[in-house]
């Protein structure tokens, strides 16, 4: 029977390039060797200060033996009090990614493409190799902008789809108005994915009332720290919007999740006062970068600031050497990438560590 399983497998699935994911805490104290309360986790973009208060009593109150409202009636409500968009122009997922998927699942056939700008969100590729879908990479340019022409010009009677983050992750930089309408002007779907929102108060959710095929997507996991409960939303053409329903899993939000966003949303004052920290803390952090030989902070409007060393293998050597110090960083596999490494924005504590950490191994 050895292969058997391998043999029935949908052919583009059986060897996969899969998504590089963050490791558990537990996990990188253990290969460290040293207790879990002494890693500066820095790898994901998580929020150092968590969620509200209130999403503890919240989630503990939920009546979770009930399944959830599979049409999300408070959660949307809720949403387009703090948006400003109509309910029925949003729809929550089990984190944007969900969204992201669901996406693919709408409009991808086998064979089609998806366009993507290079480095970005390994998401998007990630996803679309999922689908069967294959991705057509154009390259930013030496600051890490989008070429609106190259775009144009990698478009085909099979792409479908334009993937655009904004802030980008992991280089931080935003995408002007004018390039977004530019690509929604193609007639393909655009998604702008917004994660880093609240970071930088840039937004194009104005858009979507304009621009039926326009899709924003935002999440709770950065600024209001739920990254953990997994819900995000999208902002998008309420025709669109049903479309997603009709095809999403009936109860993808859970009753935890449910409660958790509510109680955010209710509590956003304090939520936003930590992200206003966190800007701060950013601002300070490549302040502290720009004063170490040999490394060169980018300016940022997420919640991470990306890295640049001399060469490739000096970014390698660093990771390491920070990582045996207990002091976790991002690195990527994207050849544009190997002598970057990203670093998320934590306390100003944090910070100290981390900046004291890469002196030493600098």
């Amino acid at each position: 029977m050895a292969g058997e399983i391998k043999r029935l497998l949908r052919a583009h699935l059986a060897d996969v390039q899969t998504y590089e994911a963050v490791d558990p805490p537990e996990l990188i104290a253990r290969r460290a060797g040293i207790p879990e309360s002494e890693i500066v986790k820095l790898n994901g973009n998580e929020n150092p200060y968590g969620g509200s208060p209130k999403v503890a009593d919240a989630v503990a109150n939920a009546p979770v033996h009930i399944y959830p409202d599979p049409l999300q009636r408070k959660v949307r409500s809720a949403l387009s009090d703090y948006t400003g968009a109509a309910p029925e122009e949003i729809v929550a997922g089990a984190g944007s990614d969900e969204l992201i998927d669901l996406m693919f699942r709408l409009f991808m056939e086998p064979g089609d493409k998806v366009l993507d700008f290079d480095p970005t969100f390994a998401m998007y590729g990630f996803l679309a190799r999922i689908a069967g879908g294959e991705t057509a990479m154009v390259q930013r340019n030496e600051v890490f902008d989008i070429d609106v022409s190259a775009a144009k010009d990698a478009l085909d009677d099979r792409t479908k789809i334009i993937f655009l983050a904004s802030p980008n992750n992991p280089t931080g930089n935003l995408t002007p108005r004018e390039h977004v309408g530019e690509l929604l002007d193609t007639g393909r779907i655009v998604v702008v994915d917004e994660a880093y929102y609240e970071f930088c108060d840039s937004t194009v959710a104005d858009m979507v009332s304009d621009h039926e095929n326009l899709v924003v997507l935002r999440t709770l996991s950065k600024w209001a720290g739920l990254a953990g409960l997994r819900i995000g939303y999208g902002i998008m053409n309420e025709e669109l919007v049903q479309h997603v329903i009709d095809i999403k899993q009936p109860y993808n939000i859970s009753v935890a999740a449910e409660a958790a966003l509510l109680a955010s949303l209710e509590d956003a004052p304090l939520l936003l006062d930590n992200v206003g920290k966190i800007v701060d803390e950013r601002e300070r952090m490549i302040g502290l970068l720009e004063e170490i030989g040999g490394v060169t902070p980018w300016p940022s409007s997420g919640n991470f600031v990306l890295c640049r060393l001399e060469s490739a293998e000096k970014a390698k050597e660093t990771f390491e050497a920070l990582a045996q110090r207990g002091i976790v960083v991002r690195m990527f596999s994207s050849e544009r990438l190997q002598d970057f490494f990203r670093v998320a924005v934590g306390t100003p504590e944090e910070t100290d560590k981390f900046v004291a950490a890469l002196r030493e191994v600098i």
